[in-house]
């Protein structure tokens, strides 16, 4: 893993990415670490990284966790009964489900 100041980063840029192909590598300012610059393979892994750090979702997992504890969850297989259906509902194709009744993309 590499490391740089924010004033070596800020010169040599472009270098960092290019390094960013073999590993993350960390800016420090005052020797303290403050950003990670990381490769990204497509827009998936963007958006992965955002839902990983968003603190809205975070909310709404943790307010379904509750939900779920306190016994007010739905059956596995009704809630991708119910996603299929508004999928449908939107015009959207239907995905195919597998055995466990997760959808296959």
């Amino acid at each position: 893993m590499k490391t740089a100041s924010v004033t070596d980063m800020e010169t040599h840029f472009s270098d960092y990415l290019k390094a960013t192909r073999r590993g993350p590598v960390i800016v420090t300012r005052k020797g303290k670490p403050v950003a990670v610059l990381l490769a990204t393979g497509d827009e998936e892994d963007v958006e992965r990284l955002l839902m990983a750090h968003s603190p809205a979702l975070e909310a709404i997992l943790e307010a379904a966790r509750r939900r779920f504890r306190a016994g007010k969850g739905i059956p596995h297989e009704t809630f991708w009964r119910e996603v299929e259906e508004e999928s449908t509902r939107a015009g959207k194709k239907p995905t195919t489900t597998r055995k466990n009744g997760l959808p296959q993309r």
